[in-house]
């Protein structure tokens, strides 16, 4: 009986249990297989995460950055998304993705974040 590749349909040659032709085959065929799949709920907060915390890394130049908050918005930053929080002395909270941190400001009527850095002090003791 003459056995073929799951991935391509050629013939395959070696161990009986070998359901694709090589290497090749089996990664495009698992990464076919996987991209019909529905995206779950774990890897759309995922992404939204990382892209957040990428978004937050590339304006922030120094200890704090303040940058208008529409063009964080632009760049697909969504404040929803955040891995923590902190509260400093004077209540107000500042939401985390991983190491950096905004806190939502308005200066003359237009919307900002202030981007800061963690700190060891933030930690909860």
């Amino acid at each position: 009986m003459e056995r073929l590749c799951l991935a391509c349909n050629e013939k395959i040659e070696g161990r009986i249990d070998k359901i694709y032709c090589s290497v090749y085959c089996k990664s495009s065929y698992h990464y076919e297989k996987n991209k019909s799949k529905e995206i779950s709920r774990f890897q759309l907060v995922n992404e939204q995460l990382k892209r957040n915390r990428a978004i937050l890394q590339h304006f922030h130049k120094s200890g704090f950055t303040t940058i208008r908050k529409e063009e964080l918005i632009n760049k697909g930053f969504d404040a929803n998304f955040f891995t923590n929080y902190w509260k400093n002395s004077k209540n107000d909270v500042y939401l985390f993705c991983y190491e950096y941190g905004f806190l939502s400001l308005k200066d003359y009527n237009k919307e900002k974040y202030l981007i800061v850095d963690w700190q060891e002090y933030m930690a909860k003791k």
